[in-house]
């Protein structure tokens, strides 16, 4: 498996498992229905073990934009590969989301908040601020890209054994951060699925809210770029 493939098909796993435990527990007549948070934050947590698992021996695994450049800006990775794993993340990422439309369309069909169906695509603030959901997003990111930043293997990224450490990292990021924006920290988990939502045939759905869509992008880039900047400095 290429190192291109390998991306695509980590972050198409990872978006599958992520947003499929987000389907699965706010939409109508699943057998998850009203599972709630912790459901969703473990159920991400071991989307990223899986996903990181399978692909780390091909790519690293980063899965993940903000990390790739965290990497990158670190002397991790090399600045020449960021190109190529980035448009296999965003690939993966609409890849990802498409089978979970798959999976779970009777239910999104049956389902009338149209929140609710945006939701098992991408993210959306609890309380709309747009400085403070940028903020927010940023910091989750930077917990994210600073922890992954001393378990990474020097020059690719993250190994097999850092699957468990990763997905843990995933889930209390979820439990203690998550609570403001869904905490997308990962601009492939979360522009890619918009755009599907945006695209696909989906019964009553609303707008992709596109006013909000620049901040789960700006704001995890930030992160892992300012967690690069103190990883240097360290």
């Amino acid at each position: 498996m290429s190192a291109f493939l390998g991306e695509l098909i980590g972050t198409a796993i990872l978006i599958l498992l992520g947003n499929g435990v987000v389907a699965n527990v706010v939409l109508k007549h699943t057998k998850g229905s009203g599972a709630g948070w912790i459901a969703i934050t473990v159920g991400w947590g071991l989307a990223v073990f899986v996903a990181v698992f399978v692909v780390a021996a091909f790519s690293g695994a980063h899965i993940n934009p903000a990390v790739t450049l965290g990497l990158a800006l670190a002397g991790k990775f090399s600045w020449t590969l960021v190109p190529n794993y980035l448009v296999a993340q965003f690939i993966g990422g609409a890849l990802g989301a498409l089978l979970v439309w798959i999976q779970y369309k009777d239910h999104l069909d049956t389902t009338e908040d149209g929140n609710a169906k945006l939701g098992t695509f991408c993210t959306a603030p609890a309380i709309r601020n747009d400085v403070r959901n940028l903020v927010c997003e940023a910091i989750a990111t930077f917990v994210l890209v600073f922890a992954i930043l001393y378990m990474v293997e020097p020059d690719v990224g993250l190994g097999p054994l850092d699957a468990l450490p990763v997905g843990l990292t995933v889930v209390v990021i979820g439990l203690c951060l998550g609570g403001t924006t869904g905490y997308a920290i990962n601009p492939a988990r979360d522009l890619s699925p918009r755009i599907m939502h945006a695209l696909l045939p989906i019964a009553g759905k609303r707008d992709s809210d596109w006013s909000y869509s620049w901040i789960p992008v700006v704001g995890p880039t930030a992160g892992g770029l300012s967690a690069a900047a103190l990883f240097l400095l360290l």
